[in-house]
C-alpha cells in the first residue's frame, strides 16, 4: 500500500485528520533515525513544517506526542468491525488473515522494530516508560479489535472458546512465533517478508483448527 494510502487508512482509525498523521509519520521518522532524543517539539514541527502551537494543540506535551504516535502506528494493524450476522466460514478467515498480515507488515517494519528496541533498552525493574506506552496503546487496541472479531465469530458459531483474551492470546502466537524476536536481534526482514502471506494463511488455518466450531 502506498504511504500516502497507508497514512489515510491509519488517520481514519485513529481519529485523527490526514494532516495530523502525516505529522506523526514525521515523527516517527525522526524516532527511527534519530531515536527518543531526537523526538522534540522543534524536531517535529520542523520535519512536518508545522507549528510548535499546533503539536501542542492536537497532541499535548511529549508523553502525549509519543503515546499518539504509538496509537498510530497500531492503527495500521486493521481489524474491520464485523457483526455476527455478516460472517461466514469464508468471510471469518478472510478477516482474520487480513489482519495477521497487516500484524507481520507492522510488527516487522522499522518504526515497530525501533520502537521495540528502545523499550528494551530502557527496560528496568522499575520499568519502562516507553513499554508501557506500547503496552497500553499499542498491543493491547490491537488485541482489544482482534478480539471483537473473535467474540464475533463466537456468536455466528463458527469459532468455539470460553476465553477471547486466551484464544487471541493463541493467534498472535501462531502468527508470530519466534520471528520477531529474530528481526530484534537483527536478522535480515527480506526474507521473511516474503512468506508474510503464506504464514498468515497457515498460522489461521491452524488457529481455526484449535478453535473452530466442530459441526
Amino acid at each position: 500500500m502506498p504511504r500516502v494510502e497507508a497514512t489515510r487508512e491509519a488517520s481514519a482509525g485513529t481519529g485523527l485528520t490526514e494532516r495530523q498523521g502525516a505529522v506523526l509519520e514525521q515523527a516517527l521518522r525522526l524516532l527511527v533515525d534519530g531515536g527518543e532524543k531526537a523526538l522534540t517539539t522543534a524536531g517535529v514541527a520542523r520535519a512536518a513544517n508545522c507549528s510548535k502551537e499546533s503539536l501542542y494543540k492536537w497532541f499535548g506535551d511529549r508523553e502525549g506526542l509519543l503515546s499518539a504516535m504509538i496509537a498510530f502506528q497500531a492503527s495500521k494493524v486493521r481489524t474491520l468491525d464485523v457483526s455476527a450476522e455478516a460472517l461466514d466460514a469464508a468471510s471469518l478467515k478472510a478477516h482474520l488473515v487480513a489482519f495477521a498480515r497487516d500484524l507481520l507488515e507492522v510488527l516487522s517494519g522499522e518504526v515497530s522494530l525501533a520502537l521495540n528496541r528502545l523499550a528494551i533498552g530502557q527496560a528496568s525493574r522499575e520499568g519502562s516508560r516507553l513499554g508501557r506506552l506500547l503496552q497500553e496503546r499499542g498491543r493491547r487496541p490491537i488485541g482489544r479489535r482482534a478480539g471483537a472479531l473473535l467474540e464475533a465469530g463466537c456468536k455466528a458459531g463458527l469459532l468455539a472458546f470460553d476465553d477471547a483474551e486466551e484464544a487471541y492470546g493463541a493467534l498472535y502466537g501462531l502468527v508470530v512465533s519466534d520471528w520477531h524476536l529474530r528481526l530484534l536481534l537483527g536478522e535480515e526482514t527480506g526474507v521473511m517478508k516474503k512468506d508474510f502471506s503464506r504464514r498468515a494463511e497457515r498460522a489461521v488455518d491452524a488457529f481455526l483448527k484449535l478453535y473452530g466450531a466442530k459441526a
